[in-house]
C-alpha cells in the first residue's frame, strides 16, 4: 500500500508565490509539484486572477482540475473551460462603495474584472495594471466599467499606498464589499464575505479534501482567510509582513523557489 502523503491538496497563490516575477514558473517548482501530485497530493491554483487570465498559465502547468480564482468568486474547471460556481459583484454597490472611497482620499483609478470564462478585464482613464503581461481594454469613461456583469472593482491611488488605501476602503465600505490587498498596486473591492477561502473550501469540498489535510502557499494579505482554513499556511519570504505574521512556516522568495523547497522536503522521493 502507498504511503499517505504529507498533505492531501497542495494550494498555491500564483504572483509573488509560484511564479517569478517575470510571470514564469520555475522548472525547479514545476518538477516538485509534479512529484507531490504523484505522491498522491492534488495542486489547486488558488489566485486573484480571473479565471480567462490564468488560462494560459493553468495550460502551461498541465492543471485539468478545478482552480480558484477571482480572489474566490469564482471556482474554475480548467479541463472542462467552464465555471462550476461564481458569484458577481452589484455593480450598484461597486459603484457606491467607490464613491464613500474617493470621499475620503480624492480621486482614485479603477478597473474591474468581469464576470465569465471570456469576461474582459476594463480599465478607465489613467489607470495602470499592475502586470502589464495581462490584457485589459481601456474604457473611455468610469460608466463604462459597469456595462456587463463584474466579479471585482481594482483600485489605485495616486499618492497613497497599498496598505493605506486598503485601510481607508475598510473602513468606509462596510458591508458593500470585501477589502482585499493581493499585490504591489492591487487593492480590490470583491463580493461581501468572499474571500480566497470561501472558494478553496469549495474546491476542497469536491474533492473530498478536509481542511487539515491542505498546505497552502502565499506572499499577501488575501492570502491570510486561506492560512486560516488550510492545515498550514507558508509564507514566502518576499511576502507582506500581515501574512508572515499567521503563517506557520516562512520560505525562500518565488524568485528562489521557495515553494519548491518546501515541497521537496514534503515529498522527498517519488
Amino acid at each position: 500500500m502507498a504511503p499517505t502523503p504529507a498533505y492531501a491538496l497542495i494550494a498555491t497563490d500564483l504572483d509573488g508565490t509560484l511564479l517569478r516575477d517575470d510571470d514564469t514558473v520555475s522548472d525547479r517548482s514545476v518538477a516538485a509539484l509534479a512529484r507531490a501530485v504523484r505522491a498522491g497530493a492534488r495542486h489547486l491554483v488558488v489566485t486573484g486572477r480571473p479565471a480567462p487570465r490564468v488560462r494560459p498559465l493553468l495550460a502551461d502547468l498541465g492543471c485539468t482540475g478545478v482552480a480558484v480564482c477571482g480572489q474566490g468568486a469564482q471556482v474554475y474547471d480548467a479541463g472542462a473551460d467552464r465555471l462550476l460556481w461564481s458569484v458577481r459583484l452589484d455593480r450598484e454597490l461597486a459603484a457606491t462603495a467607490l464613491g464613500k472611497i474617493e470621499a475620503e482620499v480624492g480621486q482614485v483609478c479603477a478597473a474591474v474584472d468581469q464576470d465569465g470564462v471570456d469576461g474582459l478585464t476594463l480599465i478607465e482613464p489613467g489607470y495602470r495594471m499592475p502586470h502589464p503581461t495581462l490584457p485589459a481594454l481601456r474604457v473611455g469613461r468610469r460608466g463604462d466599467l459597469w456595462c456587463e456583469p463584474i466579479s471585482k472593482v481594482l483600485l489605485r491611488h495616486a499618492t497613497l499606498s497599498d496598505d493605506e488605501l486598503a485601510a481607508v476602503a475598510r473602513s468606509v465600505v462596510g458591508s458593500l464589499a470585501t477589502v482585499t490587498m493581493s499585490g504591489p498596486g492591487t487593492v480590490e473591492l470583491q463580493p461581501s464575505g468572499v474571500t480566497k477561502a470561501t472558494g478553496l473550501a469549495l474546491a476542497a469540498e469536491r474533492l473530498g479534501i478536509r481542511p487539515e489535510r491542505a498546505l497552502a502557499f502565499g506572499d499577501m494579505p488575501n492570502d491570510i482567510p486561506m492560512f486560516d482554513w488550510a492545515g498550514r499556511g507558508v509564507a514566502m519570504a518576499n511576502g507582506h509582513v500581515e501574512l508572515k505574521a499567521v503563517a506557520d512556516e516562512v520560505t525562500l522568495s518565488n524568485e528562489d523557489d521557495g515553494v519548491a523547497v518546501v515541497l521537496e522536503r514534503l515529498f522527498p522521493t517519488d
